[in-house]
C-alpha cells in the first residue's frame, strides 16, 4: 500500500498509516508512566539471528549436511536453553549456516526447518534477514494462522526460491513476497534508505531543502505539496503547485517521490539544483526556472497554529485557537503543548484541533497528545492482540491544560493515531467530531531494525475506540458534516500574518467548528 502522505525531501514519514516503534518488540510503547493498561508485556519475545562462516567450538547441535548443500536443523528443548546464553553456529562444507536464538517459551518445541544456504555472500546475508523476518512474524503477528499457512514451512520454502539467486535485491523481493502471503499490506519490510528516512521523520528533523513533494495522480509529475517555513526552498521562492523537473540536472521523469526525496536530501552545507516549472503558469517559457539551494539541517514541528477572532452571536470578540497537526512524530506532544500553553496566555477561549489529513504516526504521541486535553483515568483506546485478548489502555491521574471548548477536524485523510485521537476525545466527550468520515485503519504496527539496517513492520494488535467502535476499514463518523468550499470571507487578524488567517476563514468546515464552538459555550457542555 502506498503511503498516505507525502514523501519529503530528506524523509518522507512513510506513516502508512500507523505504526509504533519498538527497539526490540517489547511491551506495547504507548503505555508508559502516565498510562495503564490490563495487562503489559504483550510482545514479549525477541528472536536474533546469526550466519558464522564456522561453527564455534564446544557446542554441540543438531544439523545435518542434506543432499544440494540443504541443511537440517532441529530445535528441541535442550537447543533452545543452549542457544538462548548465544549464537550457536553451524557449518557445511563452504558454505554458511543460519542458526536462529530465541529466548521465548514459545518455542519450547521440537521445530525442524531444512533450507538450502547460498554461497553468493550477498544473498547468505540476506538469507539472515529472511530468518529474522520470519522469527519476528511467527512469535507477534496478528494472525496466529498466518492466513491459514504452515509459516514454518514458508521458511523452507523461501530459502529454496533464495538459492539459485545471485543479487541481494532479488533475494529481498523474495521477502517481500513471502511477506504479502500474510494478506496484510501493513506487515512490511523496507530498506535500510527507507528506514533511515522514516526514522528521521519521527525524530523530527532532517538535512535538506524543505520541500514537501508527491506524484500528482492524473499526471504523474512530481509536484511541490508544500515548503517548510523558513527554509531553503522557502526562500528561494519555490510554491505549492510547482512542477519539478530536474535535479542536479538529471530529468525526473518517471522518478517516484520517494526516489526524487533521496535526491534532494544531502549533508549539510552541501547544494543541490533543481529546475522547476511554475504552477501558476504552465504556458509561458519565462515559468521554467532552475535554483541553486543550500541544504541545512532543518527542525520538523508536526504543529503549526493561530488565533483566529471570531465574534459570538451575542456580540462579543472571542479567540478561538486553532491547531493543525500534521503527523504524530516524536515531538507532537511537546510542540502542542507549548502552543497551547502559548495561547491560553494569550487568552484563546476555544479551540479548533485540526486532523485533516494526518496519516499517523507514533501511537505513544498521539496517547500523549489526548492527555493535554483530557483528566482523570480514562480510557484511550482498546487494543486487541493475537489471542484475541482486550486490553484498554487508561491515563493515570490525568491533568488537561485546558478545559476550553473543543471542536476536532477530521476527513479521510485522517488515519491510523489520528483515528485514535479522534475517538480518545469524542469517547470521552471532550470534542466534538466535524468533517468526514475518516480513513479507517484500525491496526497496530510493531517497527523493528533488522541486521542489515532494514526495517519489519508487523501488526501485532487492532483497536477500537473507548466506546469499542471498531474502526478497521470502517472509520469514524464525525458529529457533524461539513464542505470542503473555501469561502471568501477574510475577518480582522489578531496576528502579524493576516493572510494565513484569512485563508482559515475562508475554509468552511472551520466556519462550522466556530458555530459548534458558539453551540458549546451557549449550552454550556464544556467539560
Amino acid at each position: 500500500m502506498e503511503p498516505l502522505c507525502p514523501h519529503f525531501d530528506l524523509n518522507p514519514t512513510n506513516l502508512s498509516p500507523i505504526y509504533t516503534k519498538f527497539s526490540n518488540p517489547t511491551s506495547l510503547p504507548s503505555v508508559s508512566r502516565r498510562y495503564s493498561s490490563s495487562k503489559h508485556g504483550m510482545i514479549s519475545k525477541r528472536w536474533s539471528v546469526s550466519i558464522p562462516y564456522a561453527a564455534h567450538k564446544g557446542v554441540k547441535t543438531r544439523s545435518k549436511t542434506q543432499p544440494n548443500g540443504c541443511n537440517l536443523i532441529r530445535l528441541d528443548q535442550n537447543l533452545i536453553t543452549s542457544i538462548g546464553r548465544g549464537f550457536i553456529g553451524l557449518a557445511a562444507a563452504a558454505a554458511a549456516v543460519i542458526s536462529v536464538t530465541c529466548d521465548s517459551p514459545a518455542l519450547a518445541e521440537s521445530l525442524t526447518v531444512a533450507f538450502p544456504v547460498s554461497r553468493a555472500r550477498e544473498v547468505n546475508t540476506v538469507q539472515r534477514t529472511l530468518v529474522e523476518a520470519w522469527g519476528l512474524i511467527r512469535e507477534t503477528f496478528i494472525d496466529p494462522t498466518y492466513n491459514h499457512q504452515d509459516w514454518d514451512s514458508k521458511l523452507q520454502q523461501t530459502m529454496v526460491e533464495m538459492f539459485p539467486l545471485r543479487s541481494a535485491d532479488a533475494a529481498y523481493n523474495k521477502i517481500s513476497g513471502m511477506l504479502s502471503t500474510l494478506g496484510d499490506p501493513f506487515t512490511r519490510l523496507i530498506s535500510p534508505k527507507e528506514y533511515q528516512s522514516f526514522r528521521i521523520g519521527s525524530d523530527g528533523n532532517l538535512q535538506g531543502v524543505g520541500l514537501f513533494i508527491n506524484v500528482e495522480p492524473s499526471t504523474g509529475h512530481l509536484v511541490v505539496m508544500s515548503c517548510i517555513e523558513g527554509s531553503p526552498a522557502a526562500r528561494a521562492g519555490i510554491h505549492e503547485g510547482d512542477e519539478l523537473i530536474e535535479i542536479n540536472g538529471e530529468r525526473l521523469d518517471g522518478v517516484n517521490s520517494e526516489t526524487a526525496a533521496q535526491k534532494l536530501r544531502g549533508r549539510a552545507g552541501t547544494t543541490v539544483t533543481v529546475k522547476l516549472h511554475n504552477g501558476k503558469d504552465w504556458g509561458s517559457d519565462s515559468s521554467l526556472r532552475e535554483v541553486k539551494l543550500p541544504r541545512e539541517l532543518i527542525k520538523l514541528s508536526p504543529i503549526s497554529s493561530a488565533i483566529i477572532p471570531h465574534r459570538t452571536p451575542d456580540g462579543h470578540l472571542s479567540k478561538t485557537g486553532y491547531v493543525k497537526l500534521s503527523a504524530f512524530s516524536q515531538t507532537a506532544a511537546t510542540d502542542m503543548e507549548n502552543a497551547i500553553n502559548e495561547m491560553e496566555g494569550q487568552g484563546v477561549q476555544s479551540y479548533i484541533l485540526d486532523l485533516r489529513n494526518n496519516p499517523g504516526g507514533l501511537v505513544k504521541a498521539g496517547l500523549d497528545v489526548a492527555q493535554i486535553w483530557l483528566d482523570g483515568d480514562e480510557t484511550l483506546v482498546n487494543t486487541i492482540d493475537r489471542e484475541g485478548n482486550m486490553l484498554p489502555i487508561n491515563m493515570v491521574n490525568g491533568h488537561a491544560i485546558t478545559h476550553d471548548p473543543l471542536v476536532v477536524l477530521v476527513n479521510e485523510g485522517s488515519a491510523s493515531a489520528s483515528e485514535i485521537l479522534a475517538g480518545a476525545l469524542h469517547d470521552n466527550g471532550r470534542a466534538i467530531l466535524v468533517g468526514h468520515k475518516t480513513f479507517g485503519k484500525g491496526k497496530i504496527q510493531s517497527v523493528t531494525e533488522l541486521h542489515d539496517g532494514s526495517a519489519l513492520f508487523i501488526t501485532v494488535a487492532k483497536y477500537l475506540s473507548p466506546a469499542l467502535h471498531d474502526i478497521d476499514q470502517v472509520g469514524i463518523t464525525p458529529d457533524v458534516q461539513c464542505t470542503t468550499d473555501m469561502l471568501n470571507s477574510p475577518k480582522e487578524s489578531l496576528l502579524k500574518d493576516k493572510s494565513s488567517v484569512s485563508v482559515l476563514e475562508a475554509d468552511s468546515c472551520i466556519m462550522v467548528a466556530e458555530h459548534e464552538l458558539d453551540v458549546q459555550e451557549s449550552e454550556g457542555t464544556a467539560s
